[in-house]
């Protein structure tokens, strides 16, 4: 081999290492600056918080992620298809009768039905199967500091992040979540872990990563904390008259916050099939099927479970397959 093809291997071999090293957050402005806060408002030692960043890679995976959430690619007749399944209702009975003690007793102790707080188990994460395969580190990062459309909220959570590991004596580099920081069982933000989870079991330890009582007792204590109300109505199915203008209906976020009582809805021409309190508030949404849409009003309670997820589509599969859930026990 001649001395010129061995100096093209080598520069070859140098150029495809350093292509492959990871981009991490070493030395990145907004990183040195929250690492500042963290030093002067938290308490932590400098040199750490450098080590941790120095290993939290840049994931542009992610960044493709975030940018194409499910609910703004697919119809409700599609999306439902995700969650409202024979195996996530089978897996949700036999995950109620395992846990059926615990179920209760929080049920008891909040009002939050238990078929719910499973529904949102299983459509989080398959009863605990499928939590995530991002180092949570990487996920934050990388929205806190590339994606400037939320870098102010995922800024907050990264420093919840941190601060909830070292309370809890975790190292941040372990532990593993979804595409946008979200853990455990119930799929919880770091700023909710902090102001939510609870410890179930009384083994003075709160973990909704590994505890499926932890994770039950919080699921139920996030509802209750978002005061859910306890036997009250969460939807009704609707009929529209024609000519019902779109004005009255959820087109994004903004209007899952329930304004109009049911009588100013039926004055409009959207009537609820069930006999509710005419003066309650309520949502009214249109979901698109294969042929033709269906209408519901959603009140208090389905309001609260978009607390958890602010999406329509999201809080009808969580009751739906709640309602599922429950057939299957007998409640």
């Amino acid at each position: 081999m001649s001395a010129c093809l061995r100096i093209a291997l080598i520069l070859v071999s140098l150029w495809a290492n350093v292509s492959c090293a990871a981009d991490t957050y070493e030395g990145n402005p907004a990183a040195a600056r929250l690492m500042d806060e963290l030093v002067q408002s938290e308490g932590f030692d400098r040199q750490q918080l450098e080590r941790v960043f120095a290993a939290a890679e840049r994931k542009g995976d992610i960044l493709e992620a975030i940018a194409r959430p499910a609910e703004k690619t697919k119809p409700w007749y599609e999306y439902r298809q995700i969650f409202l399944t024979d195996k996530r209702e089978a897996e949700g009975e036999a995950f109620f009768r395992e846990h059926r003690e615990t179920l209760e007793r929080a049920e008891r102790e909040t009002g939050v039905p238990a078929a719910m707080i499973v529904a949102i188990i299983g459509v989080e994460t398959f009863y605990g199967r499928i939590t995530g395969s991002y180092r949570v580190i990487d996920a934050l990062s990388t929205l806190a500091f590339d994606y400037p459309k939320r870098s102010d909220f995922f800024t907050q959570e990264l420093k919840h992040f941190l601060v909830l590991t070292r309370e809890q004596g975790v190292d941040p580099l372990v532990p593993k979540g979804s595409y946008a920081g979200a853990m455990g069982y119930g799929q919880f933000m770091p700023s909710s872990y902090r102001s939510y989870a609870v410890d179930f079991d009384g083994d003075d330890v709160t973990d909704i990563w590994n505890n499926p009582v932890d994770a039950i007792g919080s699921v139920a204590n996030y509802f209750k904390a978002h005061s859910w109300r306890p036997g009250g109505p969460v939807v009704s199915a609707a009929t529209v008259a024609d000519g019902v203008g779109e004005e009255w209906f959820v087109r994004s976020r903004k209007d899952l916050v329930p304004t109009f009582t049911l009588a100013e809805f039926a004055a409009a021409g959207i009537v609820p099939a069930d006999d509710l309190d005419p003066q309650s508030l309520a949502i009214a949404m249109d979901f698109e099927l294969e042929k033709g849409r269906e209408y519901w009003l959603g009140l208090h309670n389905f309001y609260v479970i978009t607390r958890y997820n602010h999406s329509a589509m999201y809080a009808m599969s969580v009751y739906q397959l709640s309602e599922r859930i429950a057939g299957r026990v007998g409640q």
